[in-house]
């Protein structure tokens, strides 16, 4: 299975429509065997571009933190799973997930206006 997760610096990006990067993580029996960096800055707020570039890349989950509704659409529709709400270094909400600790907080994001994660 393949894991994508949006990066700021070590940490899981909480604007997952203003990720730079992702990290994408290969596993197998419960261990990471790969992981790589993948630039989606051409794709800033390009939802259909990137579900069509995890599903390239063979991601079939995205974790991430705060998303909104369009973006979490357009992975679904693609048939990625998505878990909401991460917070954290990305290494540690990996092993969070491996260990089966890391649940889905059905965070999404409204961009009308100002806003602010709390």
């Amino acid at each position: 299975m393949k894991i994508a997760m949006p990066k700021d610096g070590e940490m899981v990006n909480q604007h997952f429509g203003q990720s730079k990067y992702f990290l994408i993580v290969s596993v197998e029996n419960q261990q990471i065997v790969d992981r790589k960096e993948i630039s989606s800055e051409s794709l800033q707020h390009n939802h259909a571009g990137l579900s069509g570039l995890f599903l390239t890349e063979g991601v079939s989950l995205v974790i991430t933190g705060g998303i909104g509704k369009p973006a979490l659409d357009a992975l679904t529709e693609k048939g990625l799973e998505v878990i909401k709400g991460a917070s954290g270094k990305c290494e540690e909400v990996l092993e969070k997930y491996l260990a089966g600790k890391l649940d889905d907080q059905n965070v999404t994001c409204n961009h009308h206006g100002e806003h602010h994660h709390q």
